[in-house]
């Protein structure tokens, strides 16, 4: 049976959540492979709206597993606040519909503060734009070998050694920044605390999903934020502290790459982005304003207004590529629903001569202006569309030409926050 990789393509908010909610129907397990709870899903079933953060998306949904895979940075005390108020909304969620691979690593507070106070700390021009939620450094601390892991709260021995090697390096942090040395007390006596009620969902996530792989279940890998923003291939240092594209998957769960058999990209009709960073198609005319009050462009986690601008196919090249994408799902059509004309960036000019992807010196990037191909707008409403004969034929050229420029085929097209307002074209699950 087919496995599916999620991921973005853009700089996240692409509108992962509902299109991972929409193929969990045709899968058995989701799991997330990445990222931290920096990252927001929204989801809209049935009227009603779920934010997630640290969850997969496919917990709203019964029947089907769950899992936060090791390549999850997790802040427990979140996920405990997660559990409760996703549970409200009448959703089950035990150990039998939620695991956590037991080497996840642990996201402190005292990462955050860390995050916080680096980010305070920093000059005009090298501010990142982080949520402050702890995630980079507690990469950090992972890849430094003196991580907090979900296995180590089952043991108090372990768990004080751990927080004693990981102290020797904050501590040392917090006096050049002009902090207060860690409680090691109190932070012992919360990790503590958390344990019995985050122990109960560890388990061998590797073992578990080659299992499942091994008896023909279908496994939806979910990932966050967007490959733009990948540690490695995003526009760095503005970029998050995790690989985000699709080779990820594989090792952010403990599987091998042949476990992968279709890549997603998630794509929106636009581009967005938030915090600081470079942005070639930013648009900071009435067209921008248009498309941040038509598109709803807040920040699911920060409430932040996201930066927006037209359609870089430039970039999306990039993405296709480095994370393999087989088909995209392009998200939030209908928001250029009534513009007379709409602009794709097909290539960039650096001094005078023209470039065909984004440069990776952040310098160079700075110099790049967008080179745009015009197509003509529809008035007609896309909102709510199912199926190609409900589209304008305007709208229907401007998908076909992003698909020629950014040599990828759409497999899904959305038209609304609604998981049925969704046009199929391929099946990703389809073998």
């Amino acid at each position: 049976m087919a496995n599916v990789v999620v991921v973005g393509a853009q700089w996240g908010d692409e509108g992962k959540g509902k299109i991972v909610d929409w193929l969990s129907e045709r899968a058995d397990v989701i799991a997330r492979f990445q990222g931290g709870h920096n990252a927001g899903h929204t989801l809209v079933i049935d009227g009603e709206v779920f934010k997630l953060h640290a969850l997969p998306s496919g917990v709203v949904r019964g029947g089907k597993l769950s899992v936060i895979g090791n390549g999850v940075v997790l802040d427990p005390w979140h996920l405990l606040k997660e559990i409760a108020t996703i549970q409200g909304q009448g959703v089950e969620i035990t150990p039998e519909t939620l695991m956590i691979a037991e080497n996840t690593p642990l996201i402190l507070p005292i990462h955050g503060e860390l995050d916080r106070a680096r980010e305070e700390a920093a000059g005009k021009g090298t501010k990142i734009g982080t949520t402050g939620r702890g995630i980079g450094p507690c990469y950090e601390d992972k890849v430094g070998r003196r991580a907090i892991r979900v296995a180590d709260l089952a043991d108090p021995a372990t768990l004080e050694a751990r927080v004693d090697r990981a102290l020797t390096h904050h501590d040392a942090l917090r006096l050049g920044l002009g902090m207060e040395p860690v409680d090691r007390a109190a932070l012992i006596a919360s990790l503590q605390e958390v344990a019995a009620q985050i122990l109960p969902y560890a388990a061998p996530v590797w073992k578990v999903l080659n299992e499942k792989r091994k008896a023909g279940k279908r496994i939806l890998f979910e990932g966050a934020q967007g490959s733009l923003l990948d540690i490695d291939f995003g526009t760095y240092p503005f970029v998050t502290s995790s690989n985000v594209i699709a080779g990820q998957a594989a090792t952010g769960v403990g599987m091998g790459p042949g476990a992968i058999d279709f890549v997603l990209g998630i794509v929106k009709a636009y581009t967005t982005r938030v915090g600081e960073g470079p942005f070639p198609t930013e648009l900071l005319d009435e067209d921008g304003q248009r498309l941040g009050e038509r598109g709803h462009e807040f920040g699911t986690t920060t409430g932040r207004k996201r930066r927006c601008g037209w359609f870089d196919a430039a970039l999306l090249r990039q993405t296709v590529a480095t994370s393999g994408m087989n088909g995209i799902a392009l998200t939030k059509l209908d928001v250029l629903d009534g513009f007379k004309v709409l602009k794709i960036c097909v290539g960039y000019d650096l001094d005078g001569v023209r470039q065909d992807y984004l440069p990776t010196a952040t310098e160079a990037q700075a110099r790049c202006t967008p080179i745009y191909e015009e197509l003509e707008g529809w008035s007609e409403s896309t909102e709510g569309a199912r199926s190609w004969a409900d589209l304008p034929a305007a709208a229907i050229k401007y998908v076909r030409r992003v698909e020629e420029l950014i040599d990828c085929p759409v497999a899904l097209l959305s038209t609304s926050p609604e998981r049925e307002d969704t046009i199929l074209v391929t099946d990703p699950f389809s073998d």
